[in-house]
């Protein structure tokens, strides 16, 4: 097509008012959100050299317009006069802005015709692909082709095949009328059941995910022929600002998250008295734990979980990270209702899951090569030196005092308790210190790099990305979170073999428990064959059993074997203080973080500063067991 055709398809007359400010807004580089009558919209994130198109004609719930409300810039319209005069105006903007302009036309087949070629489960389904006759716009469609045409699936697998333009009456009409080049697309409604319309709520979602990662393949193929854009990923192609929708259901969860403290909730609060007990019945009956009464109504914040809409966010990463955390929660308020009953390890074994093999076989392994390195039979170096909890206080609030020097917003509170374990613990924004604790002060500034340079400095981090669910954590993000603490003490030169026996022991000790050892036999087991005292031996399995079971302590060796594991093959450190994300979220982060809806974070640990920290952390990159992170 030529110039002068797109100029005689813009000659209407004036533009609306609405057009010009929309106009407006992206010659000064201004984000667009413009609503239509009949569910129509045109929004535009920041400029970019494309436009996702959906004509609804009329139509309801279907995948292709999530497709395209899902991408940085997109106009979903009711019919195709409505669209052709916004495309020219926008699209010659555009054009001028980057010197090309590409757009993507999305659309669903009216049938899913079933496909009879052979096929060892169910038959493939039709994805049509076609593009205008620009060269730019053939390696489009040649990316989109290659990015939906993915084999391993758990459903249905795509069979890719090219349509013409022309035998499309819409495709025909955008190309045709706008000049514009373009790729469409139109794919078989496989996630409809054929009689009943109704939904494959999981197909749907795996459709739309898979369609829109390709459209972002498309564009960037799109811009690095017309070199129209510097781009690094795809991904960079995504949206870089949240709508309202997201805001509005991040404060919903945290609501329901904040409603509860699950740590405190199964955390003993007769610590001593239950080791007293113990003892007076030499060691061969369970004590009985004593807990905190439950503050939370769980039905009420269930209802209040599950009545979070999630259905307009358009950001496929988004809405899946927020159901995955809607689930958690769901998980945690059934484990913590069904404290002290039977159901509460077989909930918790779903929420941390269970002892791996292979996991086991490492902390044996750390037990037997550092049998001879217990001191004394318990689980700590000996050091006469013992800093109690208010020296641990102290040592607490200088750090933290350091860190608001370098970031203002680190404004965690400090407490002193009477009811937990001796010890320390993050909840939130606080660091809980047991008024019972008692530890060599040589370990003092490890656990507190543990605690405050982890814990809490990724919870504020994450307060910084805007999303509270950064700072209360994504879904499984706890084995991470203790495997960066864990290693922290390393790179702050506290990591010593009593420390490492305590965190191989933990996972050895929840084996047992969830294959229904009791409570004492778990705690002889620890005494007998490994070699704790009675006191290390009595914490240890009482924070097992405590609830009725909790997996939780398996995580921690379970965590430092992944992040090894990460920074061994090459995966950067740097990504994790974004906030409290587990290691499957790593890619999400990156993406997210290219985007630019995550800032690089505001604060980095004090750790990594230490003398000895870079070469600590080359260790790690060229591979490094933990029996290597000693430090005699």
């Amino acid at each position: 097509m030529t110039s002068t055709r797109r100029k005689d398809s813009n000659a209407t007359g004036a533009r609306p008012e609405w057009l010009e400010e929309i106009l407006d807004c992206i010659r000064t580089e201004k984000s667009v959100r413009k609503d239509f009558n009949d569910d129509s919209r045109l929004h535009i994130d920041r400029p970019l050299p494309f436009l996702c198109v959906h004509v609804r004609h009329g139509r309801e719930n279907l995948a292709a317009r999530d497709i395209a409300a899902a991408h940085a810039s997109y106009l979903i319209a009711n019919d195709i006069d409505e669209a052709l005069p916004i495309i020219a105006a926008v699209g010659n903007a555009l054009r001028t802005r980057f010197g090309a302009f590409m757009l993507l036309d999305i659309d669903e087949l009216e049938h899913d015709t079933l496909i009879t070629d052979d096929a060892p489960y169910l038959p493939p389904f039709a994805i049509r692909i076609a593009a205008t006759g620009e060269s730019a716009a053939k390696e489009a469609a040649a990316a989109l082709a290659e990015g939906v045409d993915i084999h391993e699936v758990k459903f249905r697998t795509p069979h890719v095949e090219p349509f013409e333009l022309k035998t499309d009456r819409q495709a025909a009409a955008l190309a045709g009328q706008t000049g514009f080049p373009l790729v469409a697309i139109r794919f078989a409604p496989i996630y409809r059941q054929p009689e009943s319309g109704n939904i494959y709520p999981d197909l749907r979602e795996r459709l739309v995910a898979n369609v829109f990662d390709a459209g972002l393949k498309a564009f960037a193929a799109f811009v690095g022929a017309t070199q129209s854009l510097k781009l690094t990923t795809h991904r960079a192609l995504g949206r870089k600002a949240f709508v309202d929708a997201v805001s509005r259901a991040d404060r919903s969860i945290d609501d329901v998250a904040s409603t509860f403290d699950f740590l405190l909730a199964v955390t003993p609060i007769n610590a001593d008295a239950a080791w007293q007990e113990f003892k007076a019945d030499q060691f061969k009956r369970a004590p009985q734990f004593l807990y905190r009464p439950l503050s939370v109504q769980v039905e009420v914040e269930k209802r209040k979980l599950f009545s979070v809409a999630f259905d307009h966010f358009e950001d496929p990463v988004l809405y899946h990270l927020y159901r995955e955390k809607q689930q958690e929660l769901d998980l945690q308020l059934s484990l913590i209702s069904a404290r002290e009953t039977g159901r509460f390890v077989e909930y918790s074994r779903a929420l941390y899951g269970p002892v791996e093999p292979s996991l086991y076989r490492a902390a044996t392994d750390i037990l037997v090569k550092t049998a001879m390195l217990a001191s004394d039979g318990d689980d700590r170096e000996y050091d006469p030196k013992t800093a109690d909890c208010h020296e641990v206080e102290t040592a607490a609030r200088a750090m933290i005092a350091d860190y608001q020097r370098q970031y203002q917003g680190f404004a965690a509170e400090v407490e002193l308790r009477d009811d937990l374990p001796s010890g320390m613990l993050v909840s939130g924004e606080r660091l809980l210190i047991s008024r019972h604790t008692l530890m060599p002060r040589s370990r003092v500034h490890a656990l507190l790099s543990h605690e405050i340079g982890v814990h809490l400095l990724t919870y504020f981090n994450g307060s910084a990305q805007g999303l509270r669910l950064f700072r209360s954590g994504l879904a499984g993000y706890e084995g991470m979170q203790e495997g960066l603490a864990v290693f922290s003490e390393y790179m702050a030169g506290g990591m010593t073999a009593g420390r490492l026996r305590l965190i191989a022991a933990r996972v050895v000790a929840c084996s047992a428990m969830l294959d229904g050892r009791p409570f004492e036999e778990t705690y002889t087991m620890l005494t007998s064959e490994h070699g704790f005292g009675p006191v290390a031996a009595f914490n240890l399995t009482m924070r097992l059993y405590r609830g009725g079971g909790l997996a939780k302590d398996a995580i921690y060796l379970r965590g430092l074997l992944e992040l090894l594991s990460h920074l061994g093959s090459g995966g950067a450190l740097d990504p994790f203080w974004m906030g409290k994300i587990s290691a499957s979220h790593f890619r999400v982060m990156q993406e997210l973080s290219l985007r630019g809806l995550l800032k690089a974070p505001v604060i980095r640990p004090s750790f990594l500063s230490h003398p000895q920290a870079q070469a600590r952390l080359d260790k790690a990159r060229a591979g490094l067991n933990p029996l290597d992170m000693i430090i005699g």
